[in-house]
């Protein structure tokens, strides 16, 4: 198949371009750069049936050529980043997503959106199912992502239904790995490199809220066998097991030797207090769920992060206010 994938220069999106090119796909990656890098797609500077566009979906795509599949997954992702990008964020989601549509119509390409967790909210039904409509605060702090990723589903069942389009949605939950940016405010990735760097790991609040962490090789297969498979979704792909914050922390300074211990600050607005997928309709439906324990994957993390360490990339990550607790979500 030939396919587009926005985001691709992205934590997430790069991957899931690897993935592609590993079963013998010809993919197109698009990205503006504004919160990927180029060094996450650096590896395929000579791989053939690898294009790099530089463009900004929410501007019109003006790409010819035939293809098989849009997959859209451009979007800011952190919560350094709706602080700095709220605007933009809220465009990526909308304009954004009428625009990659609007591609996908043309040339006849199943198309698959890359939704999140955060449509939830701070939920009232836990684990979240599919069938659960969520809890959020349209004009809080949060909301310019919340908010962008349900209009984008809500837009993608319209092309859907109006249009007749081929679609797919996937609901991300928190995802970690390789290629995230030591500074962008993600949980894990501020509590790797906070340890590596000798600082107090910063929780937010008394450390009791939950997530689930799904480590990037099982979400890139999920989201893999999504797309190519009959499911229209939306289909939550993540991991069930839950952790709290607290533990999480635990599990970072044990595995590196940290002894600089913890610093608590005030919870942000709006933070989610527990967050679990139910993913009984990924098992059904795609014969997925994931098989890297946080443990392991974690190990993979913090050795991707203690190289970037080596070459001097590293600096300790920033402390949140009112933005997204955190980094607690992290597609």
């Amino acid at each position: 198949m030939r396919l587009l994938i926005t985001g691709a220069a992205g934590f997430l999106g790069s991957h899931l371009v690897d993935r592609f090119l590993a079963d013998g796909h010809e993919v197109i990656g698009m990205d503006n750069l504004i919160t990927g890098s180029l060094e996450n797609l650096a590896h395929l500077e000579r791989e053939p049936r690898f294009d790099f566009i530089r463009h900004d979906v929410t501007t019109y795509i003006d790409f010819p050529d035939p293809l098989d599949g849009v997959l859209h997954f451009a979007s800011p992702a952190s919560p350094v980043d709706y602080l700095e990008l709220p605007i933009q964020t809220l465009k990526v989601g909308s304009l954004g997503t009428h625009n990659a549509l609007g591609l996908a119509k043309a040339r006849d390409a199943r198309f698959l959106l890359a939704s999140t967790s955060e449509v939830y909210g701070d939920p009232l039904v836990h684990p979240q199912t599919e069938s659960y409509w969520g809890n959020v605060n349209p004009i809080g702090p949060r909301g310019v992502y919340d908010e962008a990723k349900r209009f984008a589903e809500a837009i993608t069942m319209a092309y859907h239904r109006y249009h007749g389009l081929d679609t797919r949605i996937v609901r991300i939950f928190n995802t970690y790995g390789p290629r995230m940016r030591p500074y962008d405010g993600r949980v894990v990735s501020n509590f790797i490199v906070q340890a590596l760097l000798g600082r107090s790991l910063t929780i937010y609040g008394d450390g009791g809220q939950s997530r689930s962490f799904c480590y990037v090789s099982d979400e890139v297969e999920g989201i893999y066998r999504m797309f190519l498979g009959s499911t229209e979704g939306p289909v939550n792909i993540g991991n069930p097991s839950e952790f709290t914050i607290l533990q999480l922390a635990e599990m970072v300074m044990a595995a590196i030797g940290s002894d600089a211990g913890i610093r608590h600050v005030p919870l942000p607005t709006d933070d989610p207090k527990v967050r679990q997928p139910d993913i009984s309709l990924a098992r059904e439906a795609l014969g997925w769920e994931p098989v890297v324990p946080l443990g392991e994957g974690l190990e993979r993390t913090i050795a991707y992060f203690r190289e970037l360490a080596e070459r001097g990339a590293l600096r300790a990550p920033p402390v949140l206010t009112e933005s997204a607790a955190a980094g607690e979500r992290a597609e």
